[in-house]
């Protein structure tokens, strides 16, 4: 499993270090784009928003790169741009997997749903497979009652 463990039964999931790299590498690159191209003024501010759009990515990633954590009392969730909340697993009413197909693409998301919220995490989120993430939070779900 791509979760991390850190003491007793406690699990993050968190934002692989080559996605943030590479989200890094593209606002970089569409800077640069931009300049080199800074005489047509359309493509420089479209490159340019391109490179703010992606390093505000790229900064969120850093800013909070666990999505989510799990232990015995509860479940905290990447919530807003950067922030946290605590869920306790008595709050939590469903953990599942929405999975669809559309002609060529197959999303998979894990969905954490409470009586207000719905969170939702895709596998780059997680740095792992969404199944295997439910089945985990599932697990310490089912031990905390």
């Amino acid at each position: 499993m791509s979760g991390e463990e850190a003491g007793g039964a406690e699990r993050r999931w968190r934002v692989p270090p080559a996605h943030v790299v590479l989200k890094a590498a593209g606002a970089a690159a569409f800077a640069v784009l931009g300049l080199v191209s800074r005489d047509d003024r359309p493509f420089l501010l479209l490159a340019l928003v391109a490179a703010a759009g992606m390093a505000a990515l790229a900064l969120r990633d850093v800013l909070a790169p666990v999505r989510v954590a799990a232990d015995p009392g509860g479940v905290t969730v990447v919530s807003g741009y950067a922030g946290h909340v605590r869920i306790p697993w008595d709050e939590v009413a469903a953990v599942r997997v929405d999975e669809r197909r559309r002609l060529l693409l197959h999303t998979r998301l894990l969905e954490i749903e409470t009586a207000g919220d719905l969170h939702l995490f895709s596998a780059y989120d997680l740095g792992g497979d969404v199944q295997d993430v439910a089945a985990e939070l599932e697990r310490l779900r089912a031990a905390a009652r």
